[in-house]
């Protein structure tokens, strides 16, 4: 088993040469590389929030876990919280502040980060907004676009700047900055920002999950605010046929693109959209946008 020094943590790595994208050939040694590259904007998304991992040690095409609390036999340097008002019984989780984590979290073929709209700091009180665009059957991105350029300017009208990304399926994701409010109050206005796009929009948005009613419609799931759960990460690797990415969009170019293929973006590009826009999510963390719940 090859190891090797992360920021001077020895960590063991195994099965490298791994397929876990059979469609495409990725390996686990292409997903622990990919975690590097990005780790410098990833991290700072991860930092004081608890991670859940969805994990695939035999591949995308193999049964999966999530897992909330940290493994076993997880290294004395990874750092665990015990988080006690989520759950009927605590859990232990892990948090990502540093690189060698990371790479300790992908080496377990946790492809997936996952976490919630509150920091450690203050447990169960959201410091964001986000809202899940997930379409049915005969709907796709596109259609969770325009539901997404509505919501957008309805929350202007609420001085909430709201930041895409995609989803890094057929979705996407809309996160904005908010001031730290318990998490029931952030559902509550997520609830009602919902109802008033399906209010707007009655052949297109949908506020609740009825699968009777989702062929062609966009449902706005506005569920992950609740404290007890989580929202894949910016940057993160998900779980479909090839390693795509949940990635942060501009406006700009999600107002522009003609077709579903124009919003999918694989781990082998990243990089370089990293290194021509940067952060395009960072104004997620510019204290500056905070801005107040309403009705909180």
């Amino acid at each position: 088993m090859p190891y090797t020094e992360v920021e001077g943590r020895r960590l063991a790595l195994s099965n490298l040469d791994k397929v876990l994208y059979p469609a495409t050939g990725f390996t686990k040694g292409e997903a622990l590389h990919y975690y590097v590259t990005v780790a410098e904007a990833l991290l700072p998304h991860l930092r004081g929030r608890p991670v859940s991992f969805l994990r695939y040690p035999d591949g995308v095409d193999s049964a999966a876990f999530f897992a909330k609390n940290v493994p076993p036999g997880a290294p004395d340097w990874v750092t665990v919280h015990e988080i006690t008002q989520v759950s009927s019984t605590p859990l232990h989780q892990v948090l990502i502040h540093d690189l060698a984590t990371l790479v300790w979290a992908a080496n377990l073929a946790g492809l997936e980060l996952h976490t919630p709209q509150w920091r450690v700091e203050h447990e169960a009180r959201a410091d964001r907004l986000v809202f899940d665009l997930d379409p049915g059957p005969g709907a796709g991105v596109l259609e969770c676009r325009t539901v997404a350029l509505w919501l957008r300017e309805r929350l202007a009208s609420d001085d909430i700047t709201v930041l895409p990304k995609t989803s890094g399926g057929k979705g996407l994701h809309l996160l904005a900055p908010v001031e730290v409010t318990s998490s029931s109050a952030v559902s509550a206005y997520a609830k009602k920002i919902a109802l008033e796009a399906e209010a707007a929009m009655p052949d297109l948005a949908l506020s609740k999950m009825a699968r009777a009613l989702r062929p062609r419609k966009v449902f706005v799931d506005h569920s992950q605010n609740a404290a007890a759960k989580t929202t894949a990460a910016p940057y993160t690797l998900r779980a479909k046929q090839q390693p795509s990415v949940s990635t942060p969009l501009t406006w700009e170019e999600l107002s522009a693109a003609r077709s579903a293929e124009e919003l999918v973006f694989l781990a082998e590009q990243l990089p370089l959209r990293l290194e021509n826009n940067g952060d395009l999510m960072a104004p997620l963390l510019d204290p500056g946008l905070v801005r107040p719940v309403p009705g909180s």
